[in-house]
């Protein structure tokens, strides 16, 4: 699996549950849909250069101390890995 787009699993999960967002509510911050969300999250998709900024950007202006770059978007950074489990695995 390409490393950039798992770290970019990972940061996207991380500020999420970070805000306490869904997926849904996330997609709408970032100004993206569910799907696409969802697809990057689950290393599906592969983002476009142009995403990766409208992303940085959208969560920069919901969260001004943020100060997110694109390239600090796809670096790894244990502190962000989260234990997410589906809806429907959870017990």
């Amino acid at each position: 699996m390409n490393n950039r787009k798992k770290n970019l699993s990972i940061k996207l999960k991380y500020y999420r549950q970070k805000y306490n967002f869904s997926q849904e509510k996330f997609a709408e911050i970032v100004g993206s849909n569910l799907v696409y969300v969802n697809q990057l999250e689950n290393c599906k998709r592969k983002p476009t250069i142009d995403m990766l900024d409208k992303i940085c950007n959208n969560l920069n202006k919901y969260d001004k101390t943020l100060n997110l770059t694109t390239s600090e978007l796809l670096k790894y950074n244990e502190k962000h890995i989260t234990n997410c489990q589906r809806i429907d695995e959870r017990k």
